[in-house]
């Protein structure tokens, strides 16, 4: 199982306005393993960067104006990502841009490059309803270190969502791998080790949101609400 986590960054905020790729970093994941291999490129957008955009990431357009073209880079990037699943924080977004850069140079859209593309911020969202679930929070959520953060950067914040994503996806990766372990070894009956997951509680936050969920579907569907039990 490979994964390639993969964060950009650009001129502004709408590609259909003309905005641009500025930096691509990707971080490789074999087997739940962040390993060492990464690719990163900073990039010439040729045009000017917005403000809001330099305020995030503290890059201008004279400090790119040397750096290489997207078309320059497209061949090595492709190969690095070839077969495996992207997983981006607001795929939308960064898909968006991608696709464009591709189509620029005559090539296809990202999904034909790779085995799949998971939006992690679509996951989070789901693990937690109502609450905040930009990068930052879920580092401070899942106890992720990123005081080093100061401004984005593309390969810092593809590091930080391979933490990320590792810690949201830790208790269904352990019960997949057992149970395709058991279907193989043609053994049954519980066989796991759960001693390394780590239990983090419902904030009171996370506990009223579930709650006000509950309610909506419980009114939505005329008191049929089964789960959990009403008296």
């Amino acid at each position: 199982m490979r994964w390639i986590m993969l964060d950009t960054e650009t001129t502004g905020l709408r590609v259909d306005e003309g905005h641009r790729l500025i930096e691509i970093g990707c971080v490789e994941c074999i087997d739940r393993r962040i390993t060492d291999r990464h690719f990163h490129v900073v990039l010439n957008p040729q045009r000017e960067i917005d403000e809001g955009a330099t305020q995030v990431h503290g890059m201008t357009w004279d400090q790119l104006k040397d750096k290489p073209l997207f078309g320059d880079v497209v061949q090595e990037f492709l190969e690095f990502i070839e077969g495996a699943e992207l997983v981006i924080h607001n795929a939308e977004f960064d898909r968006g841009f991608l696709d464009e850069e591709l189509g620029r140079v005559g090539l296809k859209p990202l999904a034909s490059y790779c085995a799949s593309i998971t939006d992690s911020l679509g996951h989070a969202r789901e693990l937690h309803p109502g609450q905040r679930n930009s990068l930052d929070a879920l580092c401070q959520r899942y106890g992720i270190s990123n005081d080093h953060r100061v401004l984005h950067g593309a390969l810092l914040d593809s590091r930080l969502l391979a933490e990320v994503y590792l810690a949201m996806t830790r208790g269904q990766e352990v019960l997949l791998m057992a149970a395709d372990d058991e279907v193989a070894s043609g053994e049954s009956g519980p066989q796991l080790d759960l001693s390394g997951l780590v239990v983090r509680h419902a904030s009171p936050e996370e506990r009223q949101a579930h709650d006000a969920v509950l309610k909506e579907i419980d009114r939505v569907s005329g008191g049929k609400l089964i789960w959990p039990h009403r008296a």
